[in-house]
């Protein structure tokens, strides 16, 4: 459900003094966030924030782009390892079946 129009968008008060400081020359570096929740403003673009996603800071560098976007969305909190299942094998053991012939030497001998 979106946010009410007459609100208008949300930015952490921290955050915000801490964008104020970075602007005018007072702070330096990227701007460490754990708020994953505020939306970026046009004033953001160029800076860059350690969002934190969970475990650790992902380094975000804001590019016009994201204007309107939450920080949150370029911080992913899960972790994509792979699909699994026997199709999944299959075309792996293809895979490194075809690396094999290609990592040998030219004048090895074959095996």
């Amino acid at each position: 459900m979106a946010r009410s129009t007459k609100k208008g968008p949300f930015v952490d008060p921290k955050l915000w003094k801490k964008i104020e400081k970075t602007k005018k020359g007072e702070l330096q570096g990227a701007i460490k966030t754990w708020s994953r929740d505020s939306v970026i403003f046009p004033e953001m673009v160029s800076l860059t924030f350690m969002v934190h996603q969970g475990k650790d800071f992902v380094e975000v560098k804001i590019v016009e782009e994201m204007v309107g976007h939450k920080l949150g969305e370029f911080a992913p909190t899960r972790k994509f390892r792979k699909h699994g299942g026997r199709m999944q094998r299959e075309l792996e053991t293809k895979t490194e079946a075809a690396a094999a012939p290609a990592a040998q030497a030219p004048g090895a001998p074959a095996k």
